[in-house]
């Protein structure tokens, strides 16, 4: 999301970003998009995916779940070594 956030990509370019599978971009853009957490625009390899209305509205809530989350994988990180 937070890609998103700064620019508007379609799922080629998330996957180029994130350097992850097309495939994995791909599902889980069509999650976020069903739960309406993304919207996108276009079609096949031209579709671009953006942050939608709903989650603009609760963007202070999300960033404080998403700092949370990042806090406590970092922790998990430090406790491995």
């Amino acid at each position: 999301m937070e890609v998103i956030l700064e620019a508007p990509m379609n799922t080629n370019q998330l996957r180029k970003t994130l350097d992850l599978d097309f495939r994995t971009v791909k599902h889980h853009l069509g999650v976020l998009e069903n739960n309406d957490i993304v919207t996108s625009m276009g079609d096949h390899y031209g579709k671009m995916y953006f942050a939608s209305e709903k989650l603009m509205e609760n963007i202070e809530l999300f960033e404080d779940v998403w700092t949370g989350v990042s806090e406590k994988l970092k922790g998990e990180g430090e406790e491995e070594k």
